[in-house]
């Protein structure tokens, strides 16, 4: 029986191995793709969009099918889902190349052939949606496709003509209208390459280096690991298209070290997920969020890119302040500097690896060039750096095999849930739904820009909750963004509006999946840990309002002045000081409870676009600041004063 047993364990295990092999070939595949497309050429639309998405939805597939755990006949009934979606996929995939061409001018006829395969593919894309990205893309993607079928029995402004399941059908499969969109092929032709690019530079050795110059770089200060984290998430997150795949990719790290320094758990995961969450609106890549919104709004990148500079600042700053007060009042020490790294002259040497290529993005953004080709650049700089500078990498050059295909995964989660978000943006095309729930804004909103903001916030961190920064922006900014530019709000303001709490949605309760990331390496409750993230990011959920009120911030639009930039620093500097040691208690001293509220009331206040309430705020924050700096001013003195005396008695 034994011998039977192994005979046939002998197989399956050989099968698994081979669809694990095909997956990092696929895997391999599309960051091919990704290159070729960027930097030698394009491709024929239909073969660039529909085989490039053929390939990420089988490659998904067979990860499923390798990472199917041991488990008798359930696993077997779960490789038998797999196998059947897997051939429903291709054949759905197969029938579009064969017919593409006559659907691109217009002139063929749908069979019921054609009906029945587009109907798989999409069923087999919202199952791959689920196990990419979980229940609210999927549940969001069913509502769209039943409003489209079923709208026109709706009441009020959400009715609309009525269209047959045919009709959907051919926008949202058989159309580059729907799930073959534009935003696919935006992120195959431009997206992909810096996704490359991100994991590239951790497989050649730049991530680590990066995190070493955090640490040291940060080790004298008080907050030390934490603040490390802090520059390192902010780092490496501009290159990452994700939240979580920045909490895991650096906190893995820098977690365990906060809390040795003495921060709790909770605390340290939440800086390292409010950090991460920063990295997706920090240029010069923002998540590659950057160029699909330079793509959608029709703003150049470098315009959007000093757009966002200036908040992205302050968002940090804030981090830095709240980290440095919470180390005072715990009384956490800077790390002794015989325990700090070292930097050495490999070090600075492969930390070329990370700047040149970034300096190769922007310079050859300033001559004109087009972001892929700057991308495919950087991608070529930065693996001919790594094998110049990294030993290791010359004697291990499969490590570059390796993260092409892990580029490739990241990858194909990323087109299959823009993918499914085409099935919105064909319905909204049908329906007209984003207009109409524009204007279900404005009129609850009514004359208030306040309230319309408010309403736009809360459907922001809903629709974002648990995506990718890419998907969340395009699905959030096709829902809200006609009511807001409708408001009057400048275009990128608009947009860096909802991408704000379109990332900031992985570090709001309930959902935080940053906070669900880091808690396994935290050890501690993610719902404490997304608190705790939610406080200490708290400018971050005040900025884009702040934007909207003072576009003189943004330093791009037309209402720029330098007063304006001025005043409106100024106001946020002393907002942040307040915010962070109320949520601390902790300034000079520490702070009772009546004190903190009333620091967390005059840091909104002074940021009320009222100019009476703007000045007398200003003034009790300043009286407050100045009564926080006296006792640090008379020790400094005293120190000085104890100096001179040594030296006196020396002398």
């Amino acid at each position: 029986m034994s011998n039977a047993t192994d005979g046939d364990a002998a197989p399956v295990g050989g099968i698994f191995r081979v669809v694990h092999f095909a997956a990092r070939v696929l895997g391999i595949t599309v960051a091919i793709v990704g290159l070729y497309v960027a930097g030698l050429g394009i491709l024929d639309e239909t073969l660039m969009r529909v085989g490039t998405f053929g390939i990420a939805g089988v490659l998904l597939l067979l990860t499923s099918m390798a990472l199917r755990p041991s488990g008798g006949s359930l696993r077997h009934l779960g490789l038998l889902v797999d196998v059947v979606l897997l051939a429903a996929f291709l054949a759905a995939i197969w029938r579009y190349m064969e017919i593409g061409r006559a659907l691109q001018i217009g002139l063929y006829m749908f069979q019921q052939t054609d009906i029945l395969l587009g109907t798989l593919g999409l069923v087999v894309l919202l199952e791959l949606t689920r196990r990419a990205m979980g229940l609210p893309l999927l549940i969001i993607c069913l509502l769209g496709l039943a409003y489209a079928v079923f709208g026109d029995v709706l009441p009020g402004i959400l009715r609309h003509s009525g269209f047959s399941f045919q009709q959907v059908l051919q926008v949202t499969w058989y159309s580059f209208d729907g799930v073959f969109g534009g935003p696919l092929s935006v992120v195959v032709s431009l997206i992909l390459v810096f996704i490359v690019f991100g994991v590239l530079l951790e497989g050649i050795g730049a991530g680590a280096v990066l995190l070493k110059f955090a640490f040291a770089l940060t080790g004298h200060t008080r907050g030390g690991p934490a603040h490390a984290a802090i520059a390192a998430s902010g780092a490496f997150g501009t290159m990452s298209g994700s939240v979580a795949g920045n909490v895991v990719g650096t906190g893995v790290i820098t977690i365990p070290m906060i809390r040795d320094r003495g921060f709790s758990g909770r605390y340290a995961g939440g800086i390292e997920a409010a950090a991460s969450s920063g990295g997706q609106f920090m240029p010069p890549v923002m998540g590659a969020v950057a160029f699909i919104m330079a793509d959608v709004t029709g703003i150049p990148y470098l315009t959007i890119c000093l757009a966002a500079l200036v908040p992205a600042l302050f968002y940090y700053l804030s981090l830095f302040v709240s980290v440095h007060l919470e180390a005072v009042r715990r009384d956490i020490k800077p790390i002794p500097k015989s325990e700090r790294p070292i930097l050495t002259a490999h070090d600075y040497l492969m930390s070329l690896c990370f700047v040149v290529p970034l300096g190769v993005v922007v310079a050859l953004m300033v001559m004109g060039r087009s972001p892929a080709l700057a991308g495919f650049y950087a991608v070529l700089t930065a693996l001919a750096l790594g094998l110049l500078f990294n030993p290791d990498l010359r004697r291990h050059p499969m490590r570059i095999v390796t993260a092409l295909a892990n580029a490739g995964a990241a990858a194909a989660q990323i087109i299959i849930a823009v993918g499914a978000i085409g099935i919105l943006i064909g319905v909204m095309n049908m329906t007209g739904l984003g207009l109409r729930f524009a204007g279900v804004i404005l009129s609850v909103a009514g004359d208030s820009l306040f309230l319309a903001l408010i309403m736009m916030m809360l459907g922001s961190l809903v629709l974002g909750m648990g995506m990718p920064t890419v998907p969340a922006y395009l699905i959030i900014v096709l829902v809200m963004g006609p009511a807001i530019e409708q408001m009057g709000v400048p275009t990128v303001i608009a947009h860096l509006f909802v991408v704000y709490f379109g990332v900031l949605s992985a570090i709001t309760p309930p959902v935080a999946i940053a906070a669900f990331v880091a808690a396994p390496i935290a050890k501690a409750n993610p719902i404490m840990i997304s608190l705790d993230a939610s406080k200490v990011a708290l400018i971050g959920f005040v900025i884009p309002f702040v934007m909207v009120y003072n576009p003189s911030l943004v330093l791009v639009t037309p209402e720029f002045s330098w007063l304006g930039f001025v005043w409106i620093a100024l106001r946020l500097m002393l907002a942040i000081w307040m915010f962070s040691t109320a949520f601390t208690g902790y300034a000079a001293g520490r702070i009772g409870l009546p004190s903190r509220g009333a620091r967390l009331v005059l840091g909104l206040a002074v940021l009320v676009p009222w100019l009476w309430v703007e000045i007398a705020s200003l003034a009790l924050i300043a009286l407050i600041v100045s009564r926080d700096a006296a006792p640090l001013i008379l020790a400094q003195s005293a120190t000085a004063q104890d100096r001179k005396l040594n030296k006196a008695e020396q002398g």
